[in-house]
């Protein structure tokens, strides 16, 4: 019943956080949300599971017990973990927590409400991760549009209506997308399964498929789902093409629904681009589009790169790195390796803790200054020292410093792509994604220099000084967290390799 007990813990904190007045609303968020920490943690340690949870693994924490029946399906509670979804749950939990305290400082008003929503997000993101009855997945998935969809347009810059509708928009027209393939796969799949359970329907596409739908053969009607599918979750991710609606998002967002969209928001698409398309899909259905995955990945990785590098508003340039860092996600699955899946799964992690640490050092640049662009701000070194260290750190962690875990989540990645025998080309493909790293420095070091570096200037009235040290704990955590998983991947990558181990070996390659 752990898990039950971290999902109640978190829905009913969010309610109780609904009902406190505004003026203690945010520290008994923080208190409330330590409770799923502490849970999550005590779910790593005691981690006894196995396997992966869609292909007959032993999972951690499983519960089950038939909920609806739909015609001749069974819709059921069925939640577990295994080693893919553990680290996400963690990084879940961890990151809510530390955005509420960023939040302390900008958030002066309906506190109660912000702080209910950030605890609303948390519970569903967990649900989403947790979820092995398609059903009860999707509902935790369209859920977290929700608060996200008011944390935008409520608390939001001057164009905040038009970001917020067009993340609906986007999001939900691809769940949409997503929901109607995987309804045709399991109909197609018709007396082989009797439950929206996901290991059971993955099992039965693995073992011979659907026997045909709409005038398609099973063939055909794998392709047409597989295809549908991706698109669906490449809008969460993003990937170019399906990239625009993040970086309006991100700039009219406030600074901590930046950091929950994206420390966790984006690995919803590409944990469920695992979970499906690269568990479930028989190897020849993934050698089909091997090479249009793999070329979408490198453009989202230069292409991403190459928008933040135009950029001069801090919050864009961290919000299209996240763009070309989900390239490198999408690149390692593609390549179908355990080092290749493994590397994208660590990567979710990394990713999710270093774009919290730089959109937490910009939200307190723009709580001091009042500015977000690179243009206006210079010499900031001297007067926000710590603050600006840790900017500066994290932005390391982004290109890939050694002893941190942006680099050891792009070697896997690398290792994994570059000798993939499932993928033509492979070289060449992560040849070309690793020119994304001088990019990703190149504009980095372009922000930092203009905005740290040289004398003092600032265009506005605001007098600046050293944050306070709610602003910078935070940081100060995730700063340790990224140091830690560097100098000691093995902390989760261990279990992370066991789970993706039986994907690699249904494809019949490693």
């Amino acid at each position: 019943m752990m898990i039950e007990t971290l999902l109640a813990v978190t829905f009913v904190g969010a309610f109780a956080t609904f009902l406190a007045p505004d003026r203690v609303a945010g520290k008994l968020a923080f208190l409330i949300s330590l409770v799923p920490v502490a849970l999550s943690l005590v779910m790593f340690g005691a981690f006894d599971g196995s396997g992966n949870a869609l292909l007959e693994g032993t999972l951690a924490f499983e519960s089950r017990a038939e909920w609806i029946t739909v015609g001749e399906y069974t819709i059921s509670w069925f939640v577990g973990l295994d080693g893919i979804s553990l680290p996400l749950v963690v990084l879940t939990t961890i990151l809510t927590t530390l955005a509420i305290v960023s939040s302390w400082t900008p958030i002066d008003e309906r506190e109660s409400q912000f702080y209910g929503l950030m605890l609303f997000i948390e519970a569903n993101l967990i649900g989403v991760f947790v979820a092995l009855d398609f059903f009860l997945w999707f509902i935790f998935w369209e859920a977290v549009l929700i608060p996200m969809y008011l944390l935008i347009g409520v608390w939001g810059g001057p164009r905040r209506k038009y970001a917020a509708i067009k993340f609906f928009v986007y999001t939900n027209v691809a769940s949409l997308v997503m929901f109607g393939a995987f309804i045709a796969l399991v109909f197609g799949l018709g007396d082989a399964v009797g439950s929206f359970a996901l290991p059971e329907i993955a099992d039965a596409t693995l073992d011979g498929g659907p026997d045909g739908l709409f005038g398609l053969d099973g063939a055909s009607l794998l392709s047409v789902v597989f295809v549908a599918m991706f698109l669906g979750f490449a809008v969460k991710v993003p990937i170019v093409p399906f990239h625009t609606w993040l970086p309006d998002a991100h700039v009219e967002a406030p600074t901590p629904a930046s950091v929950l969209l994206a420390g966790v928001l984006l690995k919803m698409g590409t944990y469920a681009l695992l979970r499906f398309n690269f568990t479930m899909f028989p190897s020849e259905v993934l050698a089909q589009f091997a090479i249009p995955i793999a070329a979408i990945a490198v453009i989202s990785v230069i292409y991403g790169a190459m928008l933040a590098l135009a950029q001069t508003d801090l919050k864009r340039i961290v919000a299209y790195s996240s763009v070309s860092s989900m390239g490198y996600v999408i690149l390692g699955l593609i390549a179908y390796t355990q080092f290749g899946v493994g590397g994208a799964t660590f990567q979710m992690v990394s990713h999710g803790l270093i774009s919290g640490l730089m959109f937490m050092a910009v939200g307190v640049v723009y709580n001091a200054t009042h500015t977000r662009m690179v243009t206006d701000i210079s010499g900031l070194a001297d007067r926000m020292p710590i603050a600006v260290g840790i900017l500066i750190a994290g932005a390391f962690g982004y290109m890939g410093l050694p002893l941190m875990s942006g680099f050891a989540a792009e070697y896997f990645i690398f290792f994994g792509a570059f000798g993939s025998p499932s993928l033509p080309y492979a070289p060449l493909f992560t040849a070309l994604a690793m020119f994304g790293i001088v990019v990703v420095a190149g504009y980095l070091l372009f922000a930092l220099q203009r905005t740290v570096f040289g004398p003092y200037r600032l265009e506005t009235d605001y007098e600046v000084g050293r944050a306070p040290i709610h602003d910078v704990a935070p940081m100060f955590v995730l700063l340790g967290l990224i140091v830690a998983l560097g100098v000691a991947p093995e902390l989760i990558f261990e279990m992370i390799r066991d789970a993706v181990t039986p994907v690699i070996e249904n494809g019949g390659e490693l």
